[in-house]
């Protein structure tokens, strides 16, 4: 990527990805397909099925995003989910909420006293094996390191999983969303503070399919946040999950 081409992501990945909201039932089946491809027969952190779908409990209660290429013919790239509390039954978790019960720093936030309307997970984001080329990174179901930025001489930019943590977050402004969960590899926030997002550890690390340390983020303080040359590739992720609402077909929950 040169100098200038990273001054102009959103046109860069306008150039080669596209990203939505995966509402309708056919795009929701690709989602889980994907998971399946990733989750059970690459890394098998969960068992093979016969349908080759991947799906737990909080799909139910979840909205999807689905990550494909431009050019023809389309391919599949990658997913992730919003899992999205329940205000109607304040006692039913959200996932990290039960892996990390015993080590949540409470005092730092405690997700049970937030109002449940305003909170959500970001979790099951999966990018198939062959956008995930870099050695080591078969191992993870999406992979973000050093190497994704390069350097001053040769910049770079991890377009693919940048690009679908900015969907999710995309979602989760449009449902009023104000704080953001996620289990993350122990550097992300490193890398991310690359791009202006601030993650704020909130417990002790676990063991889930590797180590993993329960965080947060805040929604807007994100959006505002977000270095000047993250904004463009921002604005078009932003413009086509807007797009993807504009159809009828969201889940009535």
């Amino acid at each position: 990527m040169s100098l200038l081409d990273r001054f102009s992501l959103g046109e860069g990945f306008k150039k080669y990805f596209e990203i939505a909201p995966a509402f309708d039932k056919g795009r929701r089946n690709e989602v889980f397909g994907i998971r399946h491809e990733v989750y059970c027969e690459e890394l098998g952190f969960e068992p093979v099925r016969p349908d080759r779908m991947e799906t737990d409990e909080y799909d139910r209660h979840s909205l999807h995003c689905l990550m494909r290429t431009v050019n023809e013919p389309q391919t599949l790239v990658g997913c992730n989910r919003l899992v999205m509390a329940r205000p109607e039954d304040p006692d039913y978790l959200l996932p990290f909420e039960r892996t990390c019960a015993a080590t949540l720093d409470r005092s730092i936030i405690d997700p049970a006293r937030q109002p449940r309307g305003a909170i959500a997970e970001v979790s099951r984001l999966a990018v198939r094996a062959h956008y995930r080329r870099r050695r080591g990174e078969t191992k993870a179901a999406v992979a973000l390191s050093d190497e994704d930025f390069g350097t001053n001489n040769q910049p770079r930019f991890p377009y693919i999983p940048i690009g679908l943590y900015l969907a999710v977050v995309a979602m989760a402004k449009r449902e009023g969303i104000e704080t953001l969960f996620v289990l993350t590899e122990p550097r992300l926030a490193d890398h991310f503070a690359k791009l202006g997002v601030k993650i704020t550890q909130i417990g002790g690390p676990v063991e889930h399919r590797g180590i993993r340390i329960p965080s947060m983020m805040d929604v807007n303080a994100i959006i505002k946040g977000l270095r000047f040359f993250v904004r463009p590739i921002w604005r078009v992720i932003e413009a086509q999950i807007d797009e993807g609402y504009s159809h009828p077909g969201r889940p009535p929950f």
